[in-house]
């Protein structure tokens, strides 16, 4: 019998509401400082890409996914358009501590992906750091491709950034791993 914390989380998604920019601010910035030694230039670009995000929110192609379980924020994963029509971009794709190894990373990526597809893109591109393992690793698993990887130094510190893309109609499943 498996563990209670190893069972998927039974909690919900919806849509952004009230708050949840606030939030996501805020909590970016605090885990980031914590986590990575990110510097306060973090949640200024976080805020920016959610103020971007909903400034020019289009329902049909666009969507953000917040998760939440007894009245608590979770997790988020966006969907949002880019400058090539065919791509969509995967933006702020975060869980709280308590959230991770429990499977929503997973359920968020797939209803994403999911989204994505049925608003007609062809591809979804990612920009992230090396530093997040287990986020790296759901990609590979799942039919990401590493475009790049380049050494910088962002947010006050030395980071290795990487750019992930996927084709969303490639033949073939996409097994979310276990």
């Amino acid at each position: 019998m498996q563990a209670q914390e190893d069972a998927p989380m039974a909690m919900e998604l919806r849509g952004l509401a009230d708050g949840d920019v606030d939030w996501l601010v805020a909590e970016h910035g605090r885990l980031y400082a914590r986590d990575e030694g990110f510097d306060d230039s973090f949640p200024i670009l976080v805020r920016q890409v959610l103020d971007d995000f909903v400034a020019g929110f289009d329902p049909a192609r666009e969507r953000a996914f917040i998760a939440w379980e007894d009245g608590a924020r979770l997790g988020s994963i966006f969907c949002a358009r880019s400058d090539d029509p065919d791509a969509a971009k995967l933006r702020l794709f975060f869980l709280m501590p308590e959230a991770r190894g429990k499977g929503l990373g997973r359920r968020l990526l797939a209803e994403n992906l999911a989204f994505a597809r049925q608003a007609g893109y062809r591809k979804m591109v990612l920009w992230t750091h090396e530093s997040h393992k287990a986020a790296c690793a759901l990609y590979a698993a799942t039919g990401w491709r590493l475009l790049r990887s380049e050494p910088k130094i962002s947010f006050g510190r030395p980071v290795v950034e990487q750019g992930w893309e996927i084709d969303l109609h490639a033949p073939g499943p996409k097994k979310f791993p276990d």
